[in-house]
């Protein structure tokens, strides 16, 4: 199975972060490849590469979308060719008969004498040149190859890494979210019945500890309690979170869904934070907007 293969079969939560770097030197060549990237929110991915390797750029860029899928990725590749017989000399006998024959030309129409040697003409422009020998493409590929891979599985490694590190702390920063809800779901029900006995102890006030309307009483409370009610949003937040949960278990490209949940987490918040009518829970709806906040920044540094 190819190193490739084994990338792309990897689970768990990747950072958009990496490096990855590799040198190869073998039969007077060598070859290096460097791989970094940082956060954007699609793949883009930039070669920088001599123009001898060009012909490659389709492979090279085969093997790196199979396993980066987000991040703003620049390869730098750099290439040496040490061998002695990789370039020759080249006589263009053809070219060098067109200069004698003007040469020869001008002579004629001005009398001159042509004392051409061969030492200059073979300064003559493209008399002589430097060729590079034609190169086996396929040894070659396979060559860069080897190092491309192995800069990949550097580069997927140190992702790999920091991405457990940004599992554990969202994780982290989750279980807080949850003792803001855990404690927002107990307090809901207390302000309710403390806003009745408020209520109730305020008409006996104004009617000097006449006979309370139960009827009205209730029909103020149920009101009260339609507006502050927060149980649909506190349900749907225990299920954001736990979503979020899941998907980092689950591990691949998540970076996006990830970023999706934590806005439905945010606006969720902000619904509980204005139906608030409690000092209490105001603190911690905000509190819990703070950590969401968190959250979300943590997210987009997921793949």
């Amino acid at each position: 199975m190819s190193a490739t293969v084994l990338l792309k079969n990897e689970s768990g939560v990747r950072s958009m972060t990496g490096f990855g770097r590799s040198e190869i030197a073998r039969d007077n060549r060598k070859i290096t490849v460097e791989i970094k990237s940082v956060n954007h929110r699609y793949l883009d991915l930039n070669i920088k590469m001599p123009k001898k390797l060009n012909f490659f750029e389709a492979a090279i860029r085969s093997e790196l979308q199979d396993c980066i899928k987000r991040g703003k990725v620049d390869v730098f590749i750099t290439y040496e060719d040490f061998t002695e017989s990789n370039v020759c000399v080249k006589y263009n006998k053809n070219l060098a008969a067109e200069y004698m024959k003007y040469l020869a030309q001008m002579a004629e129409d001005f009398g001159l004498d042509n004392d051409v040697r061969v030492s200059t003409l073979s300064r003559y422009p493209e008399v002589l040149c430097m060729e590079e020998q034609s190169t086996d493409e396929e040894e070659l590929w396979a060559f860069l190859e080897e190092a491309i891979r192995a800069a990949v599985r550097q580069f997927v490694e140190t992702r790999a890494r920091e991405g457990e590190n940004l599992k554990a702390d969202l994780t982290g920063k989750l279980d807080g979210m949850l003792e803001h809800v855990d404690y927002i779901t107990q307090r809901s029900p207390q302000i309710i019945a403390e806003y009745r006995q408020k209520l109730e102890d305020k008409v006996r006030e104004l009617l000097d500890d006449a006979q309370v309307d139960e009827a009205r009483l209730l029909t103020e409370v149920t009101l009260f309690a339609d507006k502050v009610c927060v149980d649909e949003e506190l349900v749907r937040l225990r299920s954001h979170i736990e979503a979020v949960r899941e998907n980092l278990v689950k591990g691949g490209s998540v970076g996006r869904k990830l970023d999706f949940i934590a806005q439905e987490m945010n606006r969720e918040a902000n619904t509980i934070l204005s139906k608030a009518n409690d000092l209490e829970i105001s603190n911690r709806a905000i509190e819990l907007k703070t950590e969401i906040e968190k959250v979300r920044e943590q997210i987009q540094n997921i793949e």
